[in-house]
């Protein structure tokens, strides 16, 4: 369990505050543009600190603690791959940073690519993958790191709706059915009822605790349909 505790965000003249528990499974969070979804992302990660309240996993705290050390994974919009490395050394990163990885290691990247059905593609540099794979891609490293909470910050969102429902599918299959917390920034609301659990709903600064995803989508409080209508 994810808990956000009387946290409280500021950047610049923007205010944020969340208090709320964030179970295992997919929670998709919605609001406006500009309204904090990514801020929350940002804190999460440890890219933001916020102000005051206390962030912690399982009960064991780590507001204070540095990026690299907290239990979580990013998937951004642009996938990070790195160019010049190949699809197995970017999905090995997931594992090793600075590091030749060991034989039973490199047999992880192997089974990590075929989780995500890129099986035989390990020596391909990412200009060589379509969209798609890249995406695939990095859900493998994402896959390797084996943290037990992933953002993801609308990675797929510059897939056609096919291919997005098919990663976003991918996602749950692959990270939902090992037990991780997955909380997914999306201005789709298709991409939430497609896949997640619940919805944190962003309104006035404020993130909302998150609510079971069809309750919300057959009675929408006015902060939503005011967002569905601008949508």
């Amino acid at each position: 369990m994810l808990t956000l505790d009387a946290l409280d965000i500021t950047v610049g003249d923007f205010h944020l505050s969340a208090d709320c528990q964030i179970s295992h499974g997919i929670t998709a969070i919605m609001g406006p543009s500009g309204g904090g979804k990514s801020t929350l992302l940002s804190a999460i990660a440890g890219f933001i600190q916020p102000n005051s309240g206390a962030i912690s996993y399982d009960g064991k705290p780590f507001t204070d603690a540095d990026p690299g050390h907290r239990p979580v994974s990013i998937l951004f919009q642009d996938n990070n791959l790195f160019p010049h490395m190949t699809i197995a050394q970017n999905v090995g990163l997931g594992l090793r940073l600075h590091r030749k990885l060991r034989p039973t290691e490199d047999q992880s990247v192997t089974d990590a690519l075929r989780a995500v059905g890129l099986d035989g593609m390990a020596h391909r540099k990412p200009a060589a993958l379509s969209g798609g794979q890249q995406s695939r891609a990095a859900l493998a490293r994402v896959l390797l790191a084996d943290q037990p909470i992933v953002l993801l910050d609308e990675p797929f969102s510059a897939l056609g709706p096919g291919l997005k429902t098919e990663m976003l599918t991918l996602v749950r299959d692959t990270l939902v059915a090992v037990g991780k917390t997955i909380i997914m920034v999306t201005h789709d609301p298709q991409d939430a009822r497609t896949v997640a659990d619940h919805v944190i709903l962003i309104s006035d600064h404020t993130a909302h605790p998150p609510v079971p995803t069809e309750a919300l989508f057959t009675n929408p409080p006015a902060a939503l349909r005011s967002y569905l209508g601008d949508s």
